[in-house]
């Protein structure tokens, strides 16, 4: 199990960042050989169900999360999501905050820990490494599309 970090900021209004990276299937759109299906009718909060499955063919798996803090930002107070992953491959967490950054922009904070069943604790430097590039690439990108 590893536990990685990324911060980013966006000139963007909070409520917008907060929409960016909470439309769950978008992240199907910007992790490779990734498909997002949300399982629970809308709109998202708490409860909310959705599938990340990557991979090709039979070589994949499923990333089941359940949304279980669901808080927008406001004007006043920074936004924070809860996701818990509850599949039997991928298990863990993770958080995403969105708040007032420097110069009127908004400050993304996203934390996880992310395991994998079949994966030795030898191998936790590496799949820090990774998860960090990939889910830094893809906060990047959901930025970045309107």
């Amino acid at each position: 199990m590893v536990t990685f970090f990324l911060e980013r900021t966006a000139p963007l209004p909070r409520a917008e960042t907060w929409r960016r990276l909470t439309e769950w299937p978008r992240h199907g759109e910007v992790v490779p050989l990734t498909r997002v299906k949300v399982e629970t009718a809308g709109p998202t909060g708490v409860g909310t169900v959705f599938v990340a499955r990557t991979g090709v063919g039979p070589v994949a798996f499923d990333d089941r999360m359940e949304v279980t803090v669901w808080h927008p930002p406001t004007d006043s107070d920074p936004g924070l999501c809860r996701l818990e992953k509850r599949g039997r491959v991928v298990t863990g967490w993770a958080e995403i905050e969105v708040g007032p950054g420097p110069g009127g922009r908004s400050r993304v904070v996203w934390r996880e820990e992310l395991g994998f069943w079949f994966l030795p604790g030898v191998v936790d430097p590496v799949t820090r490494r990774v998860a960090r590039y990939v889910f830094g690439r893809a906060v990047n990108r959901l930025l970045r599309m309107g």
